[in-house]
C-alpha cells in the first residue's frame, strides 16, 4: 500500500507519500481499507517531531478515518467485512490501510457521505469527553469555546446547542464568526479586537462561563480561569499558546473551579473504547437527525497533504481538511513520491 510517511521531521514538505508493507489486523482489530482521513494539529506536531506515536501505534500519521473495512483480526465480532466505518487512530489514518481496534470503530452515521465522516471521530470523541464526560456541560450554562471555527469549535458549538446550553466563540475574523454564528454560536468575540474576559463578564452579566474548551494552553491560563464562573470548569485540550504559564490560584480558589487537561491518542484502548460508545449512543441519534453535522472547508488528495498541513498553519480555514484516498485505476500500480 501507500502511506504519507515522514522520513526526516520538518516542514510540511517533510510528507512523503511512498510504498510501505500493509498492516495486518491483530487481536481484537479490524483492517480498515481508507477512502479519507483528516488532518489535525496533532498530525503537524508529529511532522515537526514534537508528537511521537505511542508504543504500538502505526508511524503514519493521521488520527481519524473513513473507509470500508476489509478483513477481521482474530477475537472481533459485531462487524464485517464490506461495513461503511469511520475510526478513531492512535496513527495511521493518512495511508491506503489502517489496522484499527475494534472498540474504536463507528458504523457511518446515516445520511453522511462516506468521505465526510472522516470528518467526525477525533472531533466528537474530543468534545464529548471533554466538555460533557469531564466538565458536565448542563443545558443552561454557559460554554466558551476557543477557535469557533476549527474542526473541534465546529463541533463544540453544534453539541452544546443541541443539549440546550448558550455558546460564546473567540475566533480571528469576521467570516468566521459569521460562521459560528450561522452554527448557532450566541456570543462572537474577536479575539484580535477584543478582550474576551471582558466580553465574556458583559454578555453573562457578570457571572462568566461555566465551561471552557481552551486549545491555547499557557497564553490563556490566567484570563480563561478570571472569565469562568463560580464552579466553572476549564478544560484544556492543546497547547497553541505554550506550555508554562502562571496561574492566580485565589482566583480559582474563590470560583471554586477546576481545571482538567486531557488528550486522546495516548489513552488506554478501554478509555478509547468508552469514549466512542458514548459517542454512538448520544451523539450518533443526534447527527443521523441532522441537528449536528460535520464542517469540512475543503477536499484534498492524500498525497497532497503536504499543501493540506500548509492550509492548517495558516488557519485559511473553517471546520475540516480532509485527505482523500486516490482511486486505483484498474491494471495500474501507484508510483511512490513526494506530495
Amino acid at each position: 500500500m501507500h502511506a504519507i510517511t515522514i522520513p526526516e521531521p520538518g516542514g510540511p514538505e517533510a510528507l512523503v507519500w511512498t510504498e510501505v508493507p500493509d498492516p495486518v489486523p491483530g487481536e481484537g482489530e479490524v483492517l480498515v481499507e481508507v477512502v479519507a482521513s483528516a488532518v489535525n494539529r496533532a498530525d503537524v506536531l508529529q511532522r515537526q517531531g514534537f508528537y511521537n506515536p505511542p508504543p504500538g501505534a502505526s508511524p503514519y500519521p493521521g488520527l481519524e478515518c473513513s473507509g470500508r473495512i476489509a478483513a477481521l483480526g482474530p477475537g472481533v465480532s459485531g462487524w464485517s467485512v464490506g461495513d461503511e466505518v469511520c475510526a478513531l487512530l492512535a496513527g495511521g489514518g493518512y495511508a491506503e490501510k489502517v489496522a484499527v481496534p475494534a472498540g474504536q470503530l463507528l458504523p457511518v452515521p446515516e445520511g453522511i457521505d462516506l468521505k465526510q465522516a472522516a470528518a467526525l471521530p477525533e472531533v466528537v470523541c474530543t468534545v464529548w469527553s471533554n466538555v460533557f464526560m469531564i466538565a458536565h456541560l448542563r443545558p443552561g450554562e454557559t460554554l466558551l469555546v476557543h477557535g469557533g471555527s476549527s474542526g473541534i469549535g465546529t463541533m463544540a458549538i453544534q453539541l452544546a446547542k443541541a443539549v440546550g446550553a448558550k455558546v460564546a466563540v473567540t475566533a480571528g475574523t469576521k467570516e468566521k464568526l459569521e460562521y459560528c454564528a450561522e452554527l448557532g454560536a450566541d456570543i462572537l468575540v474577536n479575539y484580535r479586537e477584543q478582550d474576551f474576559v471582558a466580553e465574556i463578564q458583559r454578555a453573562t452579566d457578570g457571572a462568566g462561563a461555566d465551561v471552557i474548551l481552551d486549545n491555547m494552553g499557557a497564553k490563556y491560563l490566567d484570563r480563561n480561569v478570571q472569565t469562568l464562573a463560580v464552579n466553572g470548569r476549564l478544560a484544556i485540550i492543546g497547547m497553541q499558546g505554550g506550555a508554562k504559564g502562571e496561574l492566580n490560584i485565589g482566583t480559582l480558589l474563590s470560583k471554586r473551579a477546576a481545571i482538567s487537561a486531557t488528550s486522546l491518542r495516548a489513552r488506554p484502548l478501554e478509555e478509547k473504547a468508552a469514549i466512542v460508545a458514548a459517542v454512538r449512543e448520544h451523539v450518533w441519534p443526534l447527527v443521523a437527525a441532522g441537528r449536528v453535522r460535520p464542517v469540512v472547508d475543503r477536499e484534498l488528495p492524500m498525497p497532497e497533504a503536504a499543501e493540506a498541513h500548509r492550509v492548517l498553519e495558516a488557519s485559511d480555514h473553517i471546520g475540516k481538511v480532509l485527505l482523500v484516498v486516490p482511486e486505483r485505476k484498474a491494471g495500474t500500480e501507484d508510483r511512490g513520491g513526494t506530495p
